[in-house]
């Protein structure tokens, strides 16, 4: 008889949408990770389809390689292959002048995007749950963040050419915790989660519990009810900045961007914000060295140009070396 966790859990992601293609389950020997590839294991149904696991071994703690040997002996158990990487991710964070916990982050996509690709998996699963969410809304709000911050993390967008799920998006961790406990599954526990030097370990440990003790019992759901209706929200901004997007966005190539200013007349400030991110997205700019000032100084300059001075050349150069040029009613930009 299948776990109700595993009844919700195919509830939420139905077996019949993945089990006839290969999915890749990210597996870091935490509680989150090995719950989801359980579940999966426990919902999947008779398919043409393979279940793969993917463990990235960052290196940056002591017990590494042992997390590391507990996934794989957890996937020989199930007859499930396994796919492990490795990085020095602190001596590669101090060589990019990345901090560690964001080059960590991206070393681990690209391991899971290269893997994916090799494999010819349609689906990346990782195991972010409500309670990642809410705390990663709250780390946004702290840091300064527009609507679609506030929507917080995606169930779903495309990495390479998969899809990167997040099944477990709905589920609680205490529900996760249970689950392994009702099943005798152990799990690894990372001890890098009980530092507080990290402000992710702070949010979690001292500021979430502080304002469901002193100031709401419920609010958990109260942060995920907002990251839901920002993201309903961000989503009607979306098709209206696709649309703006067809009209005066000219992708010349890889390095070159044309926008044809004669739009402002009839769009607003922060559509024509969103438009910009959104052209940096596509062309995989570095969007996290920009900030609301520098999006608001590429608006000025596209409004200045339209209404003051037209025939004017400006040139401004911003973050992660992507020039803004405006002149003849057009603003260009271009990775230099």
């Amino acid at each position: 008889m299948p776990h109700d966790f595993e009844l919700r859990f195919a509830e939420n992601w139905p077996p019949e949408d993945w089990c006839g293609v290969t999915v890749l389950v990210a597996v870091s020997g935490g509680a989150d990770s090995v719950a989801l590839f359980r579940a999966m294991l426990g919902s999947k149904q008779s398919g043409t389809g393979r279940l793969r696991a993917a463990h990235f071994n960052h290196r940056l703690r002591p017990e590494a390689e042992d997390d590391e040997q507990f996934v794989r002996e957890l996937c020989a158990k199930w007859n499930v292959p396994c796919e492990v990487g490795v990085a020095e991710v602190a001596q590669m964070a101090s060589a990019s002048g990345e901090g560690i916990e964001e080059a960590a982050r991206r070393l681990r996509y690209d391991f899971l995007e290269s893997a994916a690709g090799r494999l010819g998996a349609r689906y990346v699963a990782t195991a972010h749950t409500a309670d990642d969410q809410a705390e990663t809304i709250l780390h946004r709000i702290l840091r300064g963040t527009g609507v679609s911050g506030l929507a917080g993390i995606a169930r779903a967008r495309t990495l390479g050419h998969a899809t990167l799920i997040r099944p477990l998006l709905e589920f609680r961790r205490a529900d996760v915790e249970q689950y392994l406990t009702d099943i005798g599954q152990p799990y690894r526990r990372d001890a890098s989660n009980s530092d507080l030097r990290f402000t992710r370990n702070r949010i979690r440990r001292e500021l979430l519990p502080l304002l469901v003790r002193e100031y709401n019992s419920q609010a958990v759901e109260a942060i995920l009810r907002l990251g839901s209706l920002a993201g309903e929200m961000q989503a009607v901004v979306d098709r209206a900045v696709a649309e703006l997007f067809e009209r005066i966005v000219t992708i010349e190539s890889r390095t070159s961007v044309r926008i044809d200013l004669s739009a402002l007349e009839t769009t607003d400030s922060y559509l024509f914000r969103e438009l910009l991110m959104s052209i940096w997205r596509r062309q995989n700019w570095p969007l996290q060295a920009m900030g609301f000032d520098q999006w608001c100084l590429l608006e000025t300059m596209a409004r200045e140009s339209f209404y003051l001075s037209p025939k004017r050349n400006e040139k401004r150069v911003f973050p992660g070396a992507i020039r803004a040029e405006t002149a003849r009613g057009e603003m260009r930009l271009r990775l230099v």
